[in-house]
């Protein structure tokens, strides 16, 4: 196969999983106001599942062949282009208002998240283990977290419709679980192309799964979260945004990660702590410069920084290969 063909595959198989992911938020979205959920929860729970999607698909099917390389890639490169590429761009084109909530419990557990995956995954210098592994015990860990995450959002209060007016719209009960099964299969197949052909690029280039899953599979996966976040900044709809973000960051470590370990134990190379590092150093400067400001605000400033930091950050992807 040459590497044309390997790139139109891989490019068909990104949009596949973004259609997917397309038809299974409209769907889940749907079903979220039937049950009159509020919209923070359902960017932080709904949304944020649809547009990690396509990240759980990749991951599964690695995680299915042994491609741990392609999933630890995939989820720290999408964390760090949602968090730096992703809410940097949309902060840039409009100022974020973030929630309250957002601020003391949803961003610092993100942050959370990513100090749980660096204790459990650095069995070497944690445990003096002969190797360092997400096992399936770690991975049921990364899981109750999550559940925790997730008893937190259903506390959230419930929407006042007369208050919130958002492009979210009600379907009919067929239309509704039509486009969730819709969805579901658009990702499995499209997971599918893009696993595959990541793997074949990354032989056909002479480089590491690694460094495709932590540039060219994270970037596409990631597609859903960044038109869905701009497009929130863009239409002012700011919980969305902000929520859709760090949501899908929890969901990816906590979630996909979980699941993707419990298939089997994933070995870890200690060279993707600086990746890690860097993820966790972006949350912590979101954080820091929402306290210090003392504005529920993240301003243009704020966005160029992170923009800036990913192009930093890429530059050395390049030199380290």
């Amino acid at each position: 196969m040459t590497l044309i063909t390997t790139l139109l595959l891989l490019i068909v198989g990104f949009i596949v999983l973004i259609r997917g992911a397309h038809y299974l938020v409209e769907g889940a979205s749907s079903l979220a106001k039937k049950l009159l959920v509020s919209e923070i929860a359902i960017g932080l729970t709904v949304i944020s599942f649809g547009t990690s999607a396509p990240e759980l698909a990749v991951n599964v099917l690695a995680a299915l062949r042994g491609n741990d390389e392609i999933i630890f890639g995939n989820i720290i490169g999408s964390n760090l282009m949602n968090i730096l590429l992703v809410l940097g761009l949309s902060s840039a084109i409009y100022p974020l208002t973030v929630n309250w909530n957002t601020i003391w419990k949803e961003i610092p557990f993100s942050l959370l998240a990513v100090g749980i995956f660096l204790i459990l995954a650095n069995d070497v210098f944690i445990n003096q283990a002969a190797q360092n592994e997400l096992a399936r015990s770690e991975g049921i860990i990364l899981l109750l977290y999550f559940l925790l995450f997730l008893l937190y959002v259903f506390k959230l209060p419930r929407m006042n419709n007369e208050e919130e007016h958002h492009p979210i719209k009600v379907l009919s009960d067929t239309k509704t679980f039509l486009l969730i099964i819709i969805g579901m299969a658009f990702l499995a197949l499209g997971g599918h192309l893009v696993q595959d052909n990541a793997i074949k690029l990354a032989a056909q280039l002479g480089i590491s799964q690694k460094m495709i899953g932590l540039t060219l599979v994270a970037g596409g996966t990631s597609l859903p979260e960044l038109v869905t976040s701009v497009v929130a900044a863009y239409k002012h709809r700011m919980d969305l945004a902000v929520g859709n973000i760090v949501g899908s960051n929890i969901f990816n470590l906590f979630f996909i990660l979980g699941i993707s370990s419990c298939i089997h134990s994933l070995s870890y190379e200690a060279v993707l702590n600086i990746d890690a590092s860097v993820l966790a150093v972006g949350t912590l400067i979101l954080f820091i410069s929402l306290l210090v400001r003392r504005k529920c605000l993240i301003e243009r400033w704020i966005g160029i920084l992170f923009l800036v930091t990913y192009s930093g950050y890429f530059y050395y992807l390049i030199l380290r290969k």
